[in-house]
């Protein structure tokens, strides 16, 4: 709460001090940030429901069984499963991530959701295809699927030292 207040206050007085200083320029770029939120509201307002319809779905025990420090290698295949379904903004992974870790998953496990969510992309496999070619389209979704698996691999080998 106290860092939101804190961004919150920077962010108000650099406003107005754009503002004392061009006020044309600050009004066009008010405008700006207006637009885009108007264009991102549906969008957000969409994973937020996702999010918490998903959180209320899946208890922390459910998210902690399945993809927890102790779901081990069976969780890492769960979570990299997922994340290569899901599509969402690059902006609400680690939230998204924060959320889960939050509710009992593992750290091994949401590494491979994120990586897989911000690199393999199923869903959008028959357009990738269409404007890249078969070949290259499933060469980088299984490329981008093992260096998830060694970019988990890597933290779960890493990780106990920290």
């Amino acid at each position: 709460m106290t860092q939101s207040i804190f961004l919150y206050s920077i962010i108000m007085l650099l406003t107005a001090l754009s503002w004392f200083k061009d006020r044309q320029k600050t009004k066009k770029a008010l405008m700006k940030a207006k637009n885009m939120l108007v264009k991102l509201a549906p969008e957000l307002l969409a994973i937020l429901l996702f999010v918490g319809l998903s959180l209320s779905i899946f208890t922390p025990e459910t998210i902690s069984s399945l993809i927890g420090d102790q779901s081990g290698v069976v969780g890492v295949f769960i979570a990299s499963f997922i994340g290569s379904f899901a599509m969402l903004p690059s902006f609400v992974v680690f939230p998204l991530a924060d959320t889960l870790v939050d509710n009992g998953a593992g750290l091994v496990q949401v590494s491979a959701f994120i990586a897989t969510l911000v690199s393999v992309g199923f869903a959008s496999l028959p357009m990738e295809r269409k404007i890249f070619g078969k070949e290259f389209t499933y060469m980088r979704n299984l490329s981008a699927v093992l260096m998830a698996f060694v970019f988990s691999f890597v933290i779960w080998v890493v990780l106990p030292w920290l």
